[in-house]
Order: C-alpha cells, then structure tokens, then sequence
C-alpha cells in the first residue's frame, strides 16, 4: 500500500458548491490526489465513522496507485436524478440530462408528503412521456408506507424498481413478497453498508442491486460484488454515483463499462455542481469513459485550506491506518 505522508503529500481538498440541495447538502467536499495510474478520491461523507470512510480511501488508493481494469465499452448510458425538488422545477433539472429517457426521482425525503412525490413522478412523467422511472427513497418508508406509496405511484404508470424503499434487508424482502412483481425493489444501502451484502441474496430481498465504487472500497470490488449477486440469485446490477467530484466520477464510469450487461447507470450527477474537477459530458443519455485529470485551474479554483483542509488530512491518516490493519481481500467491500 501507499506510503501515508506521501498520499498526504499529493492530497488537495476540494469543496465543490452545487447548484440545488441534494442529499441533505449544498457543498461537496473531498479530497483528490494523483498517483503514477492517475487521479483517486476521497470524499466519505463527514458523517461516516471512520471504520466505513476507510472503504472509501482505498477505492482512491486503487484508482491513482493501482490503476483499473479495462471496460468493455467506451459508453455507458446513464440515468437522470432528480432530486427532491417541487414539481415545476422538473423541467429544468431534466434539461441537464440530454438524451435520458430513464430518469431516477428521489422520493420520502424528509418534510415532504407523499403527495409531493406523487407530483414530482407526475411531473417526469408529463415532461418526458415514455420515460422509465426508478424512484428512491434512502430507507425512508415503513413496509405499510411504502406498500402505498408504491401502490399510489403504480396508478400513474410502471415502475422500473424502488430503491431502498425501507431501511432493513429484512423489510425489503417483506415489501417483495408483498408486492407479488408489481414493482421491483432494489438495494443500495443493504448492500454498500452492510457487513455481508450477500444477506440481500440469502434473503430474496431484492431484484437489483445498486452499487458504489467508493462505499464498496474500488471497482474491483464493486465486480466482485455483482458476480456474487448474480450466481447466488440472478441479482441485476446498475452502477451508481456517491455524489462524487468528476475524479471519482471516473472511476464509475469505468465500473459500470466493466459490466458485461449495460443498462442506465446513475452517474448522472455531475450536473448538481457549479464548479468541479472537469466535465463528464452526458451525450445522447450516455457518458464517455474517460477519467479525469484536473487542470490546474479548476483545481485551484475548488481547493481549501484551513481548519477544513487538516480535518480531512487527519481523517486520511486515521483510515489509513485502518487499510493497513485490515488486509485488502478479506471481504467483498476491501477488494478482490
């Protein structure tokens, strides 16, 4: 593994304003540094322990001191997000998704009402007619909840698949069985942050799975990832963002092109900033694989210092540490 003070020595800390609240947040912060295979990320949301932020500093490890597997494409379509937004403001996310005609729409977000979902799918739905919706709740819903709320979207058109619609591996298996196929369900945080992501197999609790290249620790793990889900129980696999600055971004693209089947991957977040690292262009609903390595003003332009910059170096050096006490291939999320 990398020496630590000579990550340190190649880390700069960005902080990358975005224009519309996405995730509870309107800055993103992160750091990037280059190794001889390029530039990693690190960018575990604050609010990680550092034992779960560890995953993410090795996934950079891979990208700038390792280098990544060769993809089968050179494109990889993509998903629109839309974030939380009411419903008149639809239109206007949608025009930074060229091309898409999948669109992902997060829903349940806190101090909003069902109906307020129900609107904003009606919204997609109305601005882009013929388009596959996922919608996304992030655990945010009961089973009884999301039953309805489900049931209340169905009304309006087909569902691709539910996202995280409950919290526990166990409440998506009982949604599953409960919806009988209506809808499908898909995992994100059952599997990028759980001990065993195989449980969701084991458990019948979901038709897809969304994977991370960082939560998952890089992209080799995210392919070991979606060939165990696959042979235990024929588990699709779609490739998402971390809300990544363009370098990580990358590194997603390359997952998702390593895939042998395609299918709209949701890397489709680099519109929600107004400054970043470079520009992963969306083309006809797609993006090009390419990784990116920052021109010098870009970065000068994001990069901080101060009390933020060092709590993040101090942050690197304690994961760190937890890489090298923990040896890469013990499980899925260090690595195959």
């Amino acid at each position: 593994m990398v020496d630590v003070e000579e990550l340190v020595a190649a880390a700069r800390v960005v902080r990358l304003p975005m224009r519309i609240r996405f995730r509870g947040i309107t800055v993103r912060e992160a750091v990037v540094f280059e190794g001889p295979y390029g530039w990693g990320e690190f960018g575990a949301f604050p609010e990680y322990d550092d034992a779960e932020a560890a995953s993410w500093l090795r996934a950079g490890i891979e990208a700038a001191y390792r280098g990544l597997p060769e993809p089968r494409r050179t494109a990889v379509e993509i998903n629109a997000t839309m974030p939380a937004v009411a419903a008149e403001q639809v239109p206007q996310v949608l025009r930074r998704f060229p091309g898409c005609r999948t669109v992902k729409v997060k829903v349940a977000e806190p101090g909003q009402s069902l109906t307020d979902d129900l609107d904003r799918v009606a919204a997609v739905r109305n601005t882009l007619p013929g388009s596959v919706i996922r919608v996304d709740a992030n655990g945010g819903w009961s089973v009884d909840q999301a039953y309805e709320a489900i049931s209340r979207l169905l009304d309006g058109g087909p569902l691709d698949y539910a996202e995280q619609p409950c919290a526990t591996v166990e409440e998506l298996a009982a949604l599953r069985r409960r919806l009988g196929g209506a809808c499908g369900i898909a995992a994100d945080e059952s599997i990028r942050r759980a001990a065993d992501p195989m449980r969701v197999a084991e458990l019948g609790a979901a038709d897809v799975a969304v994977v991370k290249v960082a939560p998952l620790g890089g992209v080799r793990a995210v392919l070991a990832v979606a060939d165990a889900l696959k042979d235990a129980a024929g588990v699709r696999v779609t490739v998402s963002s971390a809300l990544d600055t363009a370098v990580g971004l990358g590194a997603g693209i390359v997952a998702a092109a390593c895939l042998p089947e395609g299918g709209a991957a949701g890397l489709g977040t680099g519109g929600f900033f107004t400054a970043d690292l470079g520009e992963h262009r969306v083309i006809d609903g797609a993006l090009a694989v390419r990784r990116i390595a920052p021109a010098p003003e870009l970065l000068a332009a994001v990069e901080i210092g101060g009390e933020r910059r060092d709590w993040w170096l101090h942050r690197l050096r304690r994961c760190h540490t937890l890489l090298g006490e923990t040896p890469a291939g013990t499980d899925y999320f260090q690595g195959a």
